[in-house]
């Protein structure tokens, strides 16, 4: 693999952290957003559905666009546009201002995911796999120090602090500029060796599927991705909550559990890619979604803070194995479609989880937070649709890198 593909893979994967990272920060705050604010669980969850909408309707739509016409600096654009929300969040006052804060914040991670996660795939050759799971282990990394360094910055119990975060978007844009320059130099290469790529591993297709199947595929795909990210929801918005309440943790404390968990995620993440590309992907998608589900079960029913701080980090590593495999196993069902793909899954993932929010906010306040973990693991029985998505084995020996 060349020095400058690996650069450039590293690159998006610690952008990929940061841009992360703000959505996990925010959400390991909304304790304290509550409290000071004095918001509903309700109001909580149209924070989430603001951030994740505004993410979820713009990402296919980037990608489309860039599969015709790339567009290399929209990455530092979108950027500046987490930058704007970063620095609008810290001097909120009001439920509005925070809802026009993680509104740019949506945005700007909508511009980011399609294009960075087109750029990996193109210069991946027959490592997809394992560098879309780097990429995205990136995310989930981010995603899990976000609530460290929630219980870190705002130690003193004010979400104004969280404008030292700006100094780091401002380090991401800076690292993102030579990048973009490279990919804007090479791109008719980079192209050129996927399509090349992409024509190896259709000659090693095992079936080649109509387009009923793939409709079909992308429809049960999409059910796993409610699944799961209605699930991951839940976790995002009430797990400090449900320490705090049922077990009596500080603030503080519960955000280092919320962390435990976010970590094993981005393991999961990390071992789901290589697993798929070795296995296959419908066994890592099937094993991930229904082999979360027993662990799920029990948890709500748990009375040790320990065990259940550990069946957490189980699920999370468990569930959090199958997003790459979807995207890859997605991107091959529909070649030629990368960004679109990516921008269509990413954002569904976002839309998902940012209805579920308000939906499970309206239900914490009817029932309290306990019930709505006991509801939400029945979601994880739809693995077994898995069994109906078509098996792609292909077999690729060689594959051109891009120098």
């Amino acid at each position: 693999m060349r020095f400058a593909t690996v650069a450039v893979v590293l690159v998006l994967t610690f952008t990929h952290l940061t841009n992360d990272l703000f959505q996990s920060f925010f959400q390991a705050v909304y304790p304290n957003i509550k409290e000071s604010l004095s918001l509903t669980f309700m109001q909580i969850g149209f924070i989430t559905l603001t951030f994740q909408v505004t993410s979820s309707i713009c990402q296919p739509l980037v990608g489309l666009i860039t599969d015709k016409r790339p567009l290399p600096y929209l990455l530092p654009f979108g950027m500046f546009s987490t930058f704007v929300g970063v620095l609008m969040f810290s001097y909120a006052g009001s439920f509005l201002a925070v809802l026009l804060a993680v509104s740019f914040i949506g945005f700007g991670s909508a511009v980011f995911h399609p294009e960075a996660s087109r750029i990996v795939y193109l210069v991946s050759g027959n490592r997809a796999g394992l560098l879309q799971s780097l990429f995205l282990v990136g995310g989930n990394v981010g995603g899990s120090f976000g609530a460290l360094f929630a219980a870190v910055i705002l130690a003193n119990g004010h979400h104004g602090n969280s404008i030292w975060l700006s100094v780091l978007v401002i380090c991401t844009i800076i690292l993102l500029v030579p990048v973009c320059r490279w990919y804007s130099r090479n791109i008719s290469k980079i192209n050129r060796s996927r399509v090349e790529v992409d024509a190896s591993l259709a000659k090693g297709s095992s079936k080649k599927f109509s387009r009923g199947t793939v409709v079909i595929s992308l429809f049960i795909l999409s059910m796993l991705i409610f699944s799961k990210y209605v699930y991951l929801a839940l976790f995002r918005m009430f797990y400090t909550f449900y320490l705090i309440e049922r077990f009596g943790v500080s603030l503080r404390e519960s955000q280092v559990y919320l962390f435990l968990f976010l970590f094993s995620a981005a393991v999961g993440t990390l071992v789901g890619g290589p697993v798929g590309d070795r296995v296959g992907r419908k066994y890592v998608i099937w094993g991930s979604i229904l082999g979360a589900a027993p662990f799920a079960f029990c948890l709500p029913f748990v009375g040790s803070l320990w065990w259940t701080c550990f069946l957490s980090m189980v699920i999370g590593f468990i569930l959090s194995s199958a997003f790459s495999a979807i995207l890859i196993y997605a991107q091959e069902l529909v070649p030629g479609k990368i960004g679109m793909i990516a921008g269509l899954f990413f954002g569904l993932a976002f839309g998902i989880a940012g209805a579920a929010s308000v939906v499970l906010g309206k239900i914490a306040d009817m029932y309290g937070v306990n019930f709505v973990f006991q509801i939400c693991s029945i979601l994880l029985l739809l693995g077994l649709i898995t069994y109906f998505l078509p098996n792609i084995k292909q077999h690729v020996n060689n594959s051109q890198e891009i120098k």
